[in-house]
């Protein structure tokens, strides 16, 4: 075990620049920072490039990557863990 690990949660920062053009990498930081969340860790997420455009509600809604959920439901998934988003 890692010694940044023993006895605590780890701050997590997840990076994306990919938005609606390719929705299956677009949802990785979400997905990965919702399973952080659930192993007890505190991740952030930073978009930059094409990612902020997420942000708007119409893209969001039109936005579902392969094997995710909808994008929609991910930032709602994000905003009710309290998960801090930097752009």
């Amino acid at each position: 075990m890692l010694p940044s690990v023993k006895g605590g949660a780890m701050n997590i920062l997840y990076t994306s620049t990919y938005g609606s053009d390719d929705p299956t990498r677009a949802g990785f930081p979400f997905v990965f920072a919702k399973g952080a969340i659930e192993a007890g860790h505190r991740p952030t997420i930073f978009l930059a490039g094409e990612a902020p455009y997420l942000l708007q509600e119409s893209i969001a809604n039109a936005v579902h990557g392969v094997g995710w959920p909808p994008m929609a439901e991910l930032w709602q998934s994000i905003v009710q863990e309290h998960i801090p988003v930097h752009v």
